[in-house]
């Protein structure tokens, strides 16, 4: 069975962002930090090379594939930043109505500037990811 290939490295979460990060970026993934680090309790960490991770959790698929992720974290791309959450229950549907300017794929909300976003409402959605995830597994440190 393959290994994941995103793993927590020890590179630095400032290089990564003053290397990616364009404009005000740099005060959004600020902003973001302060956040996830409230939220979670957690330092940031590297996870591979692009994606600034905090807490974890490990999963195991029915196929009997296991591995572990960071709990949630955030990625610099081009002209958006993507945070990764989950948003599938109702209650997060509803958060996700009020949050403001974004558009959402499987697990990553993608937004271009956070002054776009309601900063309660994203709080509260990386709360519920958080307490999904604690849910569904237990072992998490998110």
């Amino acid at each position: 069975m393959s290994e994941n290939k995103t793993k927590p490295t020890t590179a630095s979460v400032m290089e990564y962002i003053d290397a990616r990060a364009k404009g005000e970026q740099k005060e959004d993934c600020a902003v973001l930090m302060r956040l996830l680090g409230s939220v979670t309790g957690q330092e940031p960490v590297m996870w591979g090379p692009s994606i600034v991770g905090y807490g974890s959790y490990r999963y195991s698929y029915q196929s009997g594939r296991r591995g572990e992720s960071c709990a949630t974290g955030f990625a610099i791309r081009a002209k958006e930043i993507v945070l990764y959450l989950s948003a599938e229950s109702p209650q997060q549907k509803e958060l996700l109505e009020k949050l403001g300017q974004h558009r959402m794929g499987a697990s990553c909300l993608y937004f271009k500037r956070i002054a776009d976003l309601d900063l309660g409402v994203l709080e509260q959605l990386i709360r519920c990811t958080l307490l999904e995830l604690q849910r569904q597994h237990p072992e998490s440190n998110g």
